[in-house]
């Protein structure tokens, strides 16, 4: 750009690329010689440059500043790390449609408040988290937009009295558009926050399947057990087989949510322009990304060897009258209002109870007790079977449901 807009002659050009050639290949071999005397990473790359190209390595900086220079950098590197993060949340998202689709009809309890509440099938229940990822690379992607857009030329912080071209230089680097203020060009760290708050919210969902993965494999559930590499032994109880790689992961949220926090108040006092407390933005945000990927990395390939204990899930489905609601629903459709159904089936559930029977195992007559309208067929919706069939539009638990969800899902990832 510089040669295009006439600021640099061909010999400078051809000098200095050559020159910057040479200085990447012996940075990648290992062979650079870094000087803390030279202050930064960019004083030492032009130092080598001018004493490979001479005085044409000095026309490197022209009408720039190392504040839009590392403002463009940072874009850079994070531009192609949230590629890498929607790659890998696409991987992730495949493992679990995979477990789903195998399990779109194994029945397990759906709870709230973590009590027993309705029949839901394993597949659906892994499909909640399908959405939530696909929610994440929806936000990462929009977020990808505003990363997008360049700083240099912004230099020091007002820009440059030099006839430059940002666009063209936005066009070679692939940047979708520029930064239109030289003040906010330099000193901004939104993008930065909003990756990390982005990343908090990854990590947020993955926290909450680690807490459902530690809890379906703890032996009093046994709904799950995870491949013997992703889990520990204790150190003196040899029975012990500790989820190491969930619990790690419900820690590491706890290590991306503080650095967002940790950027806000980074930023939160600093005036226009830059101003040097930028340098602390580094740490948060590299440590954000390598703390990300690693994470999404080892779940995908843990998911798929989830062993599901399909019988200890059913047995678990009929504890706490989790068919109560579909009695309740059977009484609406012979004309039974709905809260006078609710009363009956309320009614219904302390008898069994008291009787510690589910209400799949009263007698017709028990159960006519409660409501004359209840008939032979009420078993029909009384069955975790006919429960979890009955739900069947679009979001419903029902198998055919979820293996459309699991389809559609599939169809997006292509």
């Amino acid at each position: 750009m510089l040669h295009a807009c006439g600021l640099i002659s061909e010999a400078d050009l051809d000098a200095i690329s050559n020159g910057m050639a040479r200085i990447r290949t012996d940075i990648e071999n290992g062979s650079f010689r870094w000087s803390i005397d030279l202050e930064d990473v960019h004083l030492n790359i032009e130092k080598r440059l001018t004493d490979l190209a001479g005085d044409a390595g000095k026309r490197l900086h022209t009408s720039r500043s190392r504040n839009d220079q590392v403002a463009t950098d940072i874009r850079l590197w994070l531009r192609a790390h949230i590629d890498i993060t929607v790659r890998l949340l696409c991987d992730l998202r495949r493992s679990l449609l995979d477990v789903a689709q195998l399990h779109a009809g194994t029945i397990m309890p759906g709870f709230t408040h973590l009590q027993v509440a309705q029949p839901v099938t394993f597949g659906h229940h892994l499909m909640a988290y399908v959405e939530m990822f696909a929610r994440d690379v929806e936000r990462l992607t929009d977020c990808r937009r505003r990363v997008n857009r360049l700083p240099l030329g912004a230099a020091a912080l007002a820009g440059t009295s030099y006839p430059i071209d940002r666009e063209r230089v936005a066009r070679t680097l692939g940047f979708e558009g520029l930064c239109e203020n030289s003040l906010d060009a330099v000193s901004d760290r939104d993008f930065a926050i909003e990756f990390c708050a982005a990343a908090a919210l990854v990590m947020t969902h993955i926290s909450r399947l680690s807490e459902e993965l530690v809890i379906w494999m703890s032996p009093r559930v046994g709904f799950i057990d995870l491949a013997d590499r992703f889990c520990t032994g204790s150190s003196i109880m040899p029975q012990k087989k500790n989820p190491d790689v969930p619990e790690l992961a419900r820690g590491k949220s706890g290590r991306v949510t503080g650095h967002l926090m940790g950027l806000l108040m980074l930023m939160k006092g600093q005036p226009l322009a830059y101003n040097k407390d930028n340098q602390e933005d580094k740490e948060p945000l590299f440590d954000t990304a390598d703390t990300l990927h690693e994470t999404l990395r080892i779940f995908a390939d843990m998911i798929p060897g989830i062993e599901v204990r399909a019988e200890r899930m059913r047995q678990a489905a009929f504890e706490g009258f989790s068919t109560a609601t579909d009695l309740a629903d059977y009484l609406v459709r012979r004309g039974l209002p709905f809260r006078d159904a609710h009363e009956v089936v309320a009614r219904a559930v302390r008898e069994a109870a008291g009787k510690q029977r589910d209400l799949s195992e009263l007698t017709l007559d028990e159960l006519r007790a409660f409501s004359p309208e209840i008939g032979e067929d009420v078993f029909e919706s009384l069955t975790l079977e006919g429960s979890v069939a009955s739900r069947k539009h679009i979001g419903g638990t029902a198998p055919d449901q979820v293996m459309a969800a699991i389809q559609r899902a599939r169809l997006r990832l292509a």
